[in-house]
């Protein structure tokens, strides 16, 4: 698969197909962004509905840092997931001493915070965004190049996925599956669960920090929407349609939600309504996502 995807953009761009390899470098990133709020969500069962925030961040610390004349991405992109892991940091603190419907709701409360914070900041667009004049640069790489950037993309997505499931094989991993399944019992066994979980909601944060910065450069804009709740309810779609708890989960809702999107707004401007009969579908018929239909179909092959 990752010589499939590495060949991908030789044999498309001499046949004209750059429009599909921006579109599947847009998959990849927003493949990133549902795996980090897959951490939180399906290793931590911490339903987030303000993780756009950190996406947000990331884009906007990497347009922001470009209007002051920093465009290196080996300092940007760094600085970009630092500034997502802080605000997740703060976030987490506070949203994480509560559960339920409640953490949902006061995730949802700091995310539409920072999006009407970014909303009012004149100084660098206000609701009008700002746009990026170039790409970021990396040392003998021309990113303004789509295939040198889809590459740049995929490396970084497969070093994440890896560091993920290094991680969600650990001794943390273990420990964060048994709060999901039960905090009580992990407390009682002395393990200190709150601060797993504010670890846990971190290293997602700078995850969908440096999605932001890479979404950013694709795009050439960032604009407040990039942090609106429509936002995280989009990556939440896509983790459900992939998998909740599986590790490639947020890849496949992001290729399933991207590429119906694709192919039913070529039909109709109602795509949304194809998109929620397929959720429907995937919720009855295989609750565990399109992920979870395959190994189980595996399984039984």
């Amino acid at each position: 698969m990752i010589a499939a995807a590495v060949a991908f953009p030789f044999a498309a761009m001499p046949a004209g197909g750059e429009y599909y390899v921006g579109l599947a470098t847009r998959i990849m990133i927003y493949g990133l962004a549902a795996t980090s709020l897959n951490l939180v969500l399906g290793y931590g069962g911490m339903i987030s509905f303000g993780h756009a925030a950190f996406f947000g961040a990331g884009a906007y610390a990497v347009a922001i840092l470009a209007q002051e004349g920093v465009v290196s991405g080996i300092a940007a992109w760094p600085l970009a997931v630092a500034i997502s892991a802080l605000c997740a940091l703060v976030i987490g603190a506070i949203s994480l001493r509560t559960r339920g419907l409640y953490f949902i709701m006061i995730t949802l409360a700091f995310a539409q915070m920072m999006y009407y914070f970014f909303v009012s900041l004149r100084a660098y667009g206000g609701e009008d965004g700002i746009n990026l004049a170039a790409r970021s640069r990396l040392p003998g790489l021309d990113l303004a190049d789509a295939t040198a950037f889809y590459l740049v993309v995929l490396a970084l997505l497969a070093g994440c996925l890896y560091l993920l499931r290094r991680l969600a094989a650990s001794r943390f991993g273990a420990v964060m599956r048994g709060i999901r399944e039960s905090e009580e019992r992990m407390t009682a066994l002395g393990y200190p669960t709150y601060r797993y979980r504010l670890i846990c909601f971190v290293v997602a944060g700078g995850v969908a920090g440096l999605a932001g910065a890479l979404i950013v450069n694709q795009h050439g804009f960032v604009s407040p929407n990039l942090l609106h709740w429509t936002q995280s309810g989009t990556l939440l779609v896509m983790v459900i349609l992939g998998g909740v708890g599986l590790l490639y989960g947020g890849v496949a809702g992001a290729v399933a939600m991207l590429l119906l999107e694709e192919f039913l707004s070529s039909w109709t401007e109602y795509w949304k309504l194809g998109l929620g009969l397929v959720l429907l579908f995937v919720v009855l018929r295989a609750p565990r996502g399109i992920g979870g239909w395959f190994e189980r179909k595996k399984d039984h092959g």
